[in-house]
């Protein structure tokens, strides 16, 4: 959730960052005006409080008709204060509504515009911003995958549906590799490894942002009022919820290992071949706790290690700064590494990271004790070290011509050393 000291004091800062957004600075003042009943209605209940107290003193020290007067003064005065709490109460709930609909305040530098106005950063593994042909006739990951009896999609949407898949022989090895070498990534810089619940409560969900304009790619469970994660993300952010941190030694560090789930509405007819957008995937995600001042360099310490993780897979690929307008509610500013898909002559995400400053922690309730024994909120952060959809680009850029596949150097120890993945008989 915004700050709301910060809305009161600088509101053309929250309306600009609105506005890159592409979202509704007008918001800003409707907030204004909800938290100025808010405090209105408090301090009258406030003043009314007060002199309820004072008046029942009174009460304690009168005697005959003039303590049934009081006693009626009383009442009257207690069925005011309880109608003032109420209408406190209210508006608290109204203010508090509607600063949760504005987006955490996007960085300083943050291109302005929508999904195509990125910048690029740089571009790794390769020299320009295409990759060369191979001198051959290039298969998309399906059908590469299908050869090596790795993936298969039409039993998978026989047992589940469209967009579903089995992952076998060596593409279930494969996709166990990929996340066991960014487990082991993840450790050696300092997080701890977690597996995380799947199943979370409404408030958890909210509390991360995810149930904004993206609310119907959710799975929601009615019968249990549970949601279906899409990241674990959402998981370790509500690990705190409510309690006071000691960030004093650095930053707390975790890495969520989870199956992650998506409705991907409104995405038909965009990657529906393969398993580039599916409803089922698995994931190990960076999560960070950490303080304001410390965060922009957990932002690049995360960055570093999913290039890390590309360079492991052998994977050509670009960085991107994405724009204001493409950043989920949560996120102030967003670096995505998208590895080239031979296939289609595109960059195609395969992770991204986020920092998002306070907002995160602000709505779970989450505090940092100082050395000097105050609290403040502390900053979030999540980066993606490996998913499914790595095998993509992984099948696709390591083919041959023959239709193996040749595994990175740095996956081979978690595949007993195999050195090329082999098509199967027909």
């Amino acid at each position: 959730m915004i700050d709301l000291n910060l809305l009161r004091d600088t509101p053309d800062l929250v309306r600009d960052s609105q506005r890159v957004r592409g979202a509704d600075p007008g918001l800003v003042d409707e907030v204004l005006e909800a938290d100025a009943r808010r405090r209105a209605a408090l301090r009258e209940f406030e003043q009314l409080r007060a002199a309820q107290k004072a008046h029942g003193r009174r009460v304690a020290q009168a005697s005959g008709e003039d303590r049934q007067q009081l006693l009626a003064d009383a009442k009257t005065m207690a069925e005011r204060v309880k109608a003032l709490q109420a209408d406190a109460d209210e508006a608290d709930r109204t203010a508090t509504e509607l600063a949760r609909r504005i987006d955490n305040l996007v960085e300083p530098g943050v291109p302005a515009g929508g999904e195509d106005d990125y910048v690029v950063l740089e571009h790794v593994g390769h020299d320009g911003p295409l990759v060369p042909e191979p001198g051959f006739t290039v298969r998309d990951h399906l059908e590469l995958g299908e050869a090596l009896g790795a993936i298969d999609t039409e039993r998978g949407a026989k047992v589940s549906g469209a967009r579903f898949y089995f992952l076998t022989g060596i593409g279930a090895r494969l996709e166990l590799a990929l996340l066991n070498a960014a487990l082991d990534l993840a450790v050696a810089h300092g997080f701890t490894p977690t597996i995380t619940p799947t199943l979370v409560k409404p408030e958890v969900m909210a509390g991360t942002g995810f149930l904004g304009a993206h609310a119907d790619e959710i799975y929601h469970l009615g019968t249990d009022d549970l949601y279906l994660v899409g990241t674990s993300e959402v998981a370790l952010a509500g690990y705190h919820s409510g309690e006071i941190l000691d960030l004093s030694a650095g930053p707390l560090r975790y890495a969520g290992w989870s199956a992650c789930y998506r409705r991907e509405a409104g995405s038909y007819g965009k990657d529906t071949r393969g398993i580039i957008r599916v409803h089922q995937f698995h994931k190990v995600e960076a999560f960070s706790w950490t303080s304001v001042e410390d965060a922009p360099g957990e932002h690049q310490r995360i960055l570093e290690m999913e290039k890390q993780m590309l360079a492991l897979a052998g994977l050509p690929y670009r960085v991107i700064d994405t724009a204001a307008g493409d950043l989920g509610s949560s996120a102030a500013r967003k670096y995505d590494c998208e590895a080239w898909l031979p296939s289609q002559r595109r960059y195609m995400e395969v992770t991204s990271t986020s920092t998002c400053t306070t907002y995160q922690a602000r709505r779970m309730g989450v505090r940092e004790r100082l050395a000097d024994g105050s609290l403040r909120t502390p900053a979030t952060l999540n980066g993606t070290l490996a998913t499914t959809r790595w095998i993509v680009a992984l099948l696709e850029n390591h083919q041959q011509a023959d239709g193996s596949v040749v595994v990175p150097a740095g996956l081979r120890p978690y595949l007993g050393g195999l050195e090329v993945m082999e098509p199967v008989p027909s």
